[in-house]
């Protein structure tokens, strides 16, 4: 019985294989085994059920069609159609997103879920502009400073030989306003990088820094966090507008669905990772609360010296305007 069970469901297997119309081929940093790659899975056979084996992913982990902008360029070249990415990714595509990776802006998830609620339909049309359409918010989550030697004020961030994310504008406008000069790296040459010490200082969120395995080769984590970093899962829209109307509710309805559920499960593996990272002795380091003053302006420097080049003034202020009204309510 087992056995005509086996064949019953590889013949069935074989033949949705043959009967998608619709291959999406999926490409991402986040390793094989990680949450965004099980959630995406999750998705993929949410799709696969409803359509009736007519839509799937075709899902590439761990980076192996490359860095984020090597994907972008994939994608607008037709050799993918979607990919999973961070606010790197995001920049390559629609710049004025990046207001959501803004340094020291978000105090808290609440804060962040309130400005995306607001901004959502704005920042959707972004994508739209750029040739992608958004099938989900995806968070990465807050971003910390990972170091050598301990960082709580502002000047010791003087003594770091920090990484910096080859061509990322937020990143360089933050770290200008600091007054360093950091090592500007591909993502995937920073764990190398850290073992050899060319660089001593790095910024991810805590479940990046385990699963990367970037806390290995630091002591230190600054407990304030230097941003939220925001990811999506984007599609091209020349293949998303190739699919029939009822193809592209499945796709987009099951990907607000899941890409929620990546974000929570995210935050709470976060949460797990900062307690991960104090067994492993990183050792937290809290600013003051005049440092964290201090921390703030340079954020506020930062994001005006943004404007123009990733996003207007306009949208800064609506966006600070409403976080401000927000939290004059009481954050509910």
């Amino acid at each position: 019985m087992k056995s005509i069970l086996l064949f019953f469901y590889t013949v069935l297997f074989t033949l949705s294989l043959f009967s998608q119309e619709f291959k999406i081929k999926f490409a991402t940093l986040a390793p094989e085994g990680s949450t965004w790659i099980n959630v995406m899975k999750e998705y993929d056979a949410a799709i696969r059920k409803e359509s009736g084996g007519r839509l799937g992913f075709t899902i590439y982990a761990g980076g192996v069609a490359g860095d984020e902008k090597d994907v972008m360029r994939k994608i607008r070249l037709g050799q993918f159609h979607s990919a999973g990415v961070t606010g790197f990714g995001i920049g390559e595509v629609a710049k004025p997103v990046r207001v959501l990776d803004s340094p020291f802006m978000f105090k808290n998830t609440a804060e962040v879920d309130y400005i995306l609620e607001q901004f959502d339909g704005e920042l959707r049309k972004e994508f739209e502009n750029g040739g992608f359409i958004l099938l989900g918010w995806a968070e990465v989550g807050f971003v910390y400073v990972f170091t050598n030697s301990p960082v709580s004020k502002v000047e010791d961030m003087k003594s770091v030989k920090m990484w910096e994310w080859e061509g990322d504008p937020v990143a360089d406008a933050t770290f200008k306003q600091f007054g360093i000069n950091p090592i500007q790296l591909s993502i995937t040459d920073v764990l190398t990088s850290l073992q050899t010490g060319l660089i001593n200082g790095v910024y991810t969120s805590p479940l990046a820094a385990v699963s990367l395995q970037w806390f290995a080769a630091t002591k230190y984590m600054m407990d304030f966090p230097l941003t939220n970093s925001m990811g999506a899962v984007i599609i091209s829209k020349r293949e998303f507008d190739k699919m029939p109307a009822d193809i592209q509710q499945i796709l987009l309805k099951h990907g607000k669905t899941y890409m929620r559920k990546l974000t929570e499960q995210s935050r709470r593996d976060n949460q797990k990772s900062l307690e991960t990272l104090k067994k492993n002795k990183i050792q937290f380091v809290r600013p003051d609360p005049k440092e964290m003053q201090s921390y703030d302006e340079i954020g506020k420097r930062a994001r005006q010296a943004m404007v123009g080049r990733l996003f207007s003034q306009d949208l800064l202020t609506r966006v600070e305007k409403a976080l401000a009204d927000f939290r004059a309510k009481g954050g509910k």
